[in-house]
């Protein structure tokens, strides 16, 4: 039997079924827990999909998630739900940032840890971590960005970089499509594990102004996400962790 057609990228059931499975992904790969959410910008609309409150990530499921506006005003979910408390963080990047269409907050300790010590900033020393080669800023808050006020200090702190860490909290990452925040997910907390291996082996050589050119030259972003977001669709529904009837 044939397996039903994969819906077009830009419909809204694509996109139910990309943040189900990419939160489901983060939960499953350790990177997000009992907290934390991926949003995706609904094309045409002023609105995005991100899960309610109370809905565990790691069995979340397309039909649990949200429609909200860039206010965090619930448009459209299942009756009951609320959206989760740091909404805001999600509706102002989107309205701040058109280049933006998903956004993954989560809280990874070990990366996190580098907003906590004096002089051990994040440094680029994996080559797919070129993406933040024009920054990686902390935001000093560590409150929940509870509200419209905070969420517009997020948007400062981040400016025009892909990613941030709030200090003593966790990472904001954001990325054109869900597939690319999954792969900068894995990426940002790559570099990160990798760095805090290399600090404990002594003094770190990151990589250079040339090394990160000579990477780039021949990088292909678009085809590297898709190649990722393949390997880890497939992975996950081998073991178990997605739906085999998710057609992604």
């Amino acid at each position: 039997m044939n397996k039903p057609e994969i819906p077009p990228a830009d419909t809204e059931l694509a996109l139910r079924l990309k943040v189900a499975a990419c939160t489901q992904l983060l939960v499953h790969h350790k990177l997000m827990n009992y907290s934390g959410h991926v949003s995706a910008r609904l094309p045409s609309r002023d609105a995005f999909l991100i899960q309610p409150i109370d809905v565990p990530r790691s069995g979340l499921g397309p039909e649990h998630l949200l429609i909200c506006d860039y206010d965090g005003k619930i448009l459209q979910g299942p009756a009951g739900e609320k959206a989760p408390a740091e909404v805001a963080l999600h509706g102002e990047i989107l309205r701040a940032r058109p280049d933006v269409n998903s956004v993954a907050h989560f809280h990874h300790d070990l990366t996190n840890a580098f907003t906590l010590v004096e002089d051990r900033p994040l440094l680029i020393v994996k080559n797919h971590a070129i993406r933040w080669a024009d920054g990686m800023p902390v935001h000093p808050d560590p409150a929940h960005v509870a509200n419209a006020k905070l969420g517009r200090a997020v948007v400062e702190t981040l400016g025009k970089h892909h990613a941030l860490q709030i200090r003593a909290h966790g990472q904001v990452i954001t990325a054109e499509s869900v597939e690319a925040v999954l792969t900068d997910s894995v990426h940002f907390v790559e570099n990160a594990e990798a760095l805090y291996h290399a600090t404990c082996l002594g003094k770190v050589v990151p990589l250079s102004p040339a090394d990160i050119a000579s990477f780039a030259e021949h990088f292909k972003r678009t085809r590297h996400v898709n190649k990722l977001w393949r390997f880890y669709i497939e992975s996950g529904q081998a073991d178990g962790v997605l739906p085999a009837d998710w057609n992604i």
